[in-house]
């Protein structure tokens, strides 16, 4: 319950901190309201992107190739 809290009030900061610039930027109240509410969401599909490309582009798992020093101390 504490993280879906959490996230609801980044998700808030997040759209408040993006009108806030984009009316400080375009001086246009109705533009910094829509940049405000469809920049997070496009931010939120690039995040998705970005850990997926990540993801594909892990490194090998450190387990494997530990060549035997783990197993000495176990």
């Amino acid at each position: 319950m504490r993280l879906a809290l959490k996230t609801l009030s980044y998700g808030a900061t997040h759209i408040v901190v993006a009108t806030m610039v984009a009316y400080f930027l375009t001086g246009n109240l109705m533009a910094a309201i829509g940049i405000g509410l469809l920049e997070p969401l496009v931010q939120t599909g690039v995040f998705t992107l970005h850990e997926m490309l990540w993801e594909g582009k892990r490194e090998p798992s450190t387990k494997s190739h530990n060549h035997g020093l783990c197993s000495s101390i176990a």
